[in-house]
């Protein structure tokens, strides 16, 4: 990874067109011992902290490019940067970002999710043709803007191309008069409304299509609509093992709970990999959807567990402050959160049972709700040393970006 080399103990110059300081790279290189070493994640993350702006940490790599500062930070490592790669970049959601999910969103939603009687006129064979032509239509527009460096319309694009792979799917198995009998799946629209057992089909066909796609295309948002597939999955899983015949609560949050669990292997797998790719394509950050679905579904299947044990009540509370440190160490905020709604609701529980009807109720639940606040006080000020020291932990391909 090239990084950009500073020296901290020579005089600091002005360049003549800002007022950010720069160094002399001469003086760099005569006094090894004092060279500061800023790779472009180190940029990003002093962006996000206010130490720098976007365009001031870009800026001071683009000037570490052009006088030849920026040198490989291993023997092997490729040593020309031009820019920050855009997985590093600090993100800025804007208006143009608005208009981009905005439009997209609702191009996705008006073929999955408000599919009306109207495309039912068109009949199975008809919505099959439409919905290829749609996506076939994505994916060269997808890949016009790729190819200008437009990458979140490109992003949500091919994602709308994922999102038609089940469309499709369903319309070719309605056309052949493969579809199963039953109450459900006469519509499209019914796939993002009931559980069924008999959507399989359509999940398995996603899932392998959006690899391929991914691979082919390599955008981050692209992994959405995966991961959304993995959580229908575990609902229409249960359905399946019920012969389709009705719905139990015990296994169909026990799946859940299990797909979670699979769900968050999978992420860290993918979050290794991306790290010790060598392409700047697979270098972003293809795991982020994985671990939000998957920690939701963990996370969910577990809270639904109810236990008459107050010891099992403290390891769930326990479970969730871990998650908070886990959070932290590896740099995932998804973790962070559930885990401390899990220790809130711990919690608000003792304060119910153990101080209910007592005198000291309200004092006690005050002063709760007054510890949390304060150890979010004491966490903020804390934060980048607490997570530097739980990421010793963690094995450095989790550590975070």
């Amino acid at each position: 990874m090239p990084v950009l080399l500073l020296d901290l103990d020579v005089p600091m110059t002005s360049h003549p067109s800002r007022s950010t300081p720069v160094a002399d790279p001469a003086a760099s290189a005569a006094r090894p011992d004092q060279v500061l070493c800023l790779g472009p994640a180190d940029l990003a993350v002093a962006a996000r902290r206010g130490i720098l702006t976007p365009g001031q940490g870009e800026a001071l790599w683009r000037y570490g490019v052009q006088r030849g500062l920026v040198r490989a930070a291993a023997a092997g490592a490729e040593a020309e940067a031009a820019a920050l790669p855009p997985s590093a970049r600090s993100p800025r959601f804007g208006l143009t970002q608005v208009l981009y999910y905005f439009g997209g969103m609702l191009a996705i939603g008006a073929m999955t999710l408000f599919m009306s009687l109207t495309w039912d006129a068109a009949g199975a064979w008809g919505i099959t043709v439409l919905a290829a032509l749609y996506l076939v239509g994505a994916l060269a527009v997808a890949r016009h803007f790729k190819r200008g460096g437009l990458a979140v319309p490109a992003g949500i694009l091919t994602t709308l191309a994922v999102c038609l792979v089940p469309l499709i799917v369903w319309g070719v198995q309605m056309g052949l008069g493969l579809w199963p009998p039953g109450a459900m799946g006469k519509r499209f629209g019914e796939y993002h409304r009931f559980i069924d057992g008999r959507w399989l089909t359509l999940e398995l066909a996603t899932l392998a299509a959006g690899v391929v796609m991914l691979w082919l295309y390599r955008l981050p948002f692209m992994v959405m609509p995966l991961a959304v597939t993995l959580w229908y999955m575990s609902m229409d899983v249960g359905n399946l093992l019920m012969g389709g015949q009705g719905f139990d609560w015990t296994l169909s949050r026990n799946i859940t709970l299990v797909f979670g669990l699979a769900t968050l292997a999978m992420a860290m797998w993918v979050d290794v990999r991306t790290r010790r790719a060598r392409e700047p394509d697979w270098r972003q950050d293809y795991a982020f959807w994985l671990y939000l679905f998957g920690a939701i579904m963990a996370w969910c299947g577990l809270s639904l567990m109810n236990s008459d044990s107050e010891w099992g009540k403290l390891g769930y509370a326990l479970i969730n402050a871990a998650l908070v440190l886990l959070g932290a160490a590896i740099g995932r905020r998804v973790f962070t959160v559930l885990g401390a709604l899990g220790v809130a609701g711990y919690l608000g529980y003792l304060s119910w049972h153990v101080f209910k009807g007592a005198l000291l109720f309200p004092i006690a639940l005050t002063l709760i709700g007054l510890g949390v606040m304060a150890l979010g006080v004491w966490w903020q000020r804390h934060e980048a040393a607490l997570q530097a020291r739980l990421a010793r932990w963690v094995p450095e391909g989790l550590r975070p970006r």
